[in-house]
Order: C-alpha cells, then structure tokens, then sequence
C-alpha cells in the first residue's frame, strides 16, 4: 500500500515539474517574441536608410545578452552557474535552464530599450560592448538585489517598514531601470543632425507605421507572457495578473488616444506604457486601479515624449525613457497606492518602500550607465560619423539598404 502511495506521489511530483517546466517555456518563448516587436517599432519609426539597422541591433543584442547573461549576470542576481554535466543541469525535467531563459528575455529587454533610443546615429560595435557590460554587470546587480535578496536590501525594507520592494513582473526592475539606462546613452550621443532648423526643433515623421502598428501589437500580446508568467509556476498563475494587464493596457489606449488627439504613434506606444506601468503591482491591484495606472502612463508618456521632442536637446527616437524608464517608476509607486488595500488591492506593500526601491533602481540604472557609456564614449566612440548619419546606418554599417528600388 505504502509503496503504491509513494508511486503516485511520484508520479504527481514528475507531472508538476514537467507541467511548471513547459509553462515558464511557453512564457520564454512569448517574452522573446517581443524582441521581435521592439525590432519593428523601431523599423517603422526610424528613417528608412537606418532600418536595417534596427533589424540587426535587435537580434545583435540579443545574441551577446544571452553571452552575457549566461556567463556573468545570472551568476552575479543568483550566485548560480552551468558549470556542471548535462545530466546535473537537466534534473527536475531542466526547469532551471528554462527559467535561465525566461529571465534571460527580460535581461535582454534592457538593450533594446537602449537601442529605440539611441538610433539613427550609433556606431554598432562599441554599443554591443554597452550590451555586454550593462546585462552582464548593471542590470544582474539591481535584478538580484530585488529578487533574489542580494546584499540584505530586501531584508532591510521588511524590518524597517514591514514589507519588502514589490515588483512582480520588473516595472522598475526591467522597464524603469533599462528606460534610464538609456536616457545616459542618448544623451552621451547628443541630437541627430538635422533637427534643430533654423533655432527651432524638427521631428523627423515615422517611416513606416504599419510596422511600427506591428512592433506594438507584438509587444502588447507578449507581454501577457511577460506578466502573467512570471509567476514561473502553475501553481502560482493568477487571473487576476491577466485582468490587471488588459485593464492597464485599455487605459494606455485611450488616454493616449485623448492626449496624442489620434496620433498613430502615440496611439500604438499607449498601451506599451500602460502594460510597463502594471507590470510590478499586477498581482495586487484591483483592476480599476490598474485601469487607473495604465491610463496615467499613457497620458504621462504623451506629454513627456511632445516636451522632449520640442523642447530639449533629448533626442530620445523612440522615446524610451518616458515610455520605460518614467512610466516603469511610475510603476513601481503605483504599487504602492493601487497595491494597497484601501485602493482595493491585495495589501502587503509599503508606499515608503516602493519608493524608495524605485529611486534605487534608477540611481543604479544611471550610475551603472554612466561608466559603462562614458568609459566606451571616451575610449572609442559611440557616434557615427557626420558623413555615415548622413548616409543612414544601413549603408554605413551594413552595405545594404531595407528596400532595393531598382
């Protein structure tokens, strides 16, 4: 009898891992399908000689973050390695290897962040180096200081102030920290030529925005990956996570819709700040609040891109810092609020503390990038050359232009 019990014990034990095992790659799987709507927002944004570029620096990045990540920044969030046998690493049906890859998705979301921003003007090489230092070092600091309790910081918050930093699916962690990390590369690399005219500011139009239309619709429909799977287990799935992502993406559209007065390219980045804003008080929130938040993030990203645009020498292409990096700290506050349960949410967060982990995550995001962007600026260059940006980046770079008009 004991020995049937413990047969099906097994049994069970074997279906649950496999089950969690299959779910968190499913979750991979859809996380790295939004590299491929970040490649084509930036495709249909940029101007058509600097396409290619987009196309490449994506899957460029990717490929040293997965270097990067492997090699250092998963051993610097987790103290964790691959440094043994096959056999070793698949125990458990590999269930450790695929939530390497899941998270890996979100480490590799931090280049390209960075690469929306600074497009149309960067040299190719020294920015993959950018990628290497910035996954394998910057983005693995904060990220295990946060879930993995590194350095005590966690522990610090719950003896303080009764609760610890709350970021269920990386507003701050990914989103905020990635969005100010580009916010130093694009300032280190100064205004495109051509867009002060005359003393006054002159944006450059989308060249394409069907494809900008389908780098956003990629994202919006990986990100419910990206959410409601960073449970990283069956067990742990929520509706409520799944809810909460579509309320704050509702709320994106339609108050970008209102403040970009139809604007297709605040219309398609709305629901993008809405989903960067939910994603660290997801679990929690009610789903009016996170209707509430993602309505405020698409509203905020409006006004702060059309400020920068017009009004400063930021010249964010895409505008990644108001989207990620504002709207990502946004996030990570209004965990705080909508998280708490007299907004309806679950409780069990601190405002103080969601505050103050959002303001760690920014100052490591830009002290980080500062060294990394200022060392590589110094030392080789970040910027293309006057004659090359004139040229586009494709030609410069690649030798090869998006589309063959002859």
């Amino acid at each position: 009898m004991s020995n049937s019990i413990s047969q099906v014990h097994s049994a069970v034990q074997t279906l649950t891992q496999s089950s969690d095992t299959l779910f968190l790659l499913l979750g991979a799987i859809m996380v790295f399908l939004m590299h491929a709507g970040f490649a084509f927002l930036e495709v249909g944004t940029v101007r058509k000689k600097n396409q290619v570029n987009a196309l490449v620096k994506i899957l460029a990045d990717f490929g040293v973050s997965a270097v990067a990540y492997f090699f250092i920044g998963y051993w610097v969030a987790y103290d964790a390695n691959f440094f043994a046998s096959a056999e070793t690493l698949s125990a458990g049906n590999g269930y450790e290897l695929v939530k390497f890859f899941f998270l890996l998705t979100f480490a590799a979301a931090i280049p390209a962040i960075v690469s929306g921003g600074i497009a149309e003007r960067a040299r190719f090489y020294p920015i993959l180096l950018a990628t290497l230092f910035t996954v394998g070092f910057v983005y693995p600091f904060f990220e295990g200081i946060i879930w993995n309790g590194n350095l005590g910081v966690q522990n610090w918050f719950e003896s303080t102030f009764g609760a610890g930093f709350h970021d269920f699916a990386g507003s701050v962690v990914v989103h905020a920290v990635g969005g100010w990390i580009a916010l130093v590369a694009v300032i280190f690399l100064g205004m495109r030529k051509g867009r002060i005219r005359a003393g006054k500011h002159t944006n450059f139009a989308p060249s394409n925005i069907p494809f900008l239309a389908l780098g956003a619709w990629i994202l919006c429909v990986g990100w419910f990956g990206f959410n409601v799977m960073s449970a990283q287990t069956l067990n742990g799935i929520s509706g409520l996570v799944a809810m909460n992502s579509l309320m704050a993406m509702v709320g994106g559209i339609l108050a970008s819709l209102l403040a970009g007065k139809n604007d297709p390219g605040f219309i398609h980045n709305g629901p993008l700040a809405g989903l960067v804003a939910v994603c660290a008080g997801s679990d929690l929130m009610h789903p009016l609040g996170a209707l509430v938040t993602g309505a405020i993030a698409g509203a905020g990203f409006v006004w702060l891109f059309t400020l920068l645009q017009n009004r400063t020498k930021i010249d964010d292409v895409l505008g990644v810092w108001p989207l990620h990096g504002v709207c990502g700290a946004w996030g990570g506050i209004a965990a705080g609020i909508f998280g708490q349960e007299a907004f309806g949410g679950l409780g069990g967060v601190s405002f103080t503390v969601q505050l103050l982990g959002t303001i760690l995550g920014i100052v490591v995001a830009l002290v980080g990038a500062g060294i990394v962007y200022g060392t590589l600026n110094k030392v080789m260059g970040l910027r293309l050359s006057e004659e090359d940006e004139f040229s586009g980046a494709d030609l410069a770079i690649h030798k090869i232009s998006a589309v063959n008009e002859e």
